[in-house]
């Protein structure tokens, strides 16, 4: 197998919907369309002013976003009362 179809793969942390440990595919560092950015971005403009409005981004085939696998379910932090805050009701 070509070095240029293997997975670059890396640890991540992912919040939502649950906490857990992610092992995702990340973009090819030397690829020549996107430059290791994953997509490639096309600025567009008003078209009567031809101001600067925003960035369109297209991913690029070196890279595969959905590509992912949970490795681990990581536990919930436990919420944590403020010094001085008190649960009793006031009355």
């Amino acid at each position: 197998m070509s070095p240029h179809f293997l997975p670059r793969l890396r640890l991540q942390v992912r919040n939502w919907p649950r906490r857990a440990l992610i092992l995702t595919d990340t973009p090819r560092p030397d690829c020549p369309e996107c430059e290791g950015e994953g997509a490639i971005g096309y600025d567009y403009g008003d078209p009567e002013t031809g101001e600067y409005i925003d960035t369109e981004w297209e991913p690029c085939t070196c890279w595969d976003e959905t590509r992912r696998w949970v490795l681990l379910p990581l536990p919930r932090r436990p919420r944590r009362t403020p010094p001085g805050y008190s649960t009793e009701p006031p009355f």
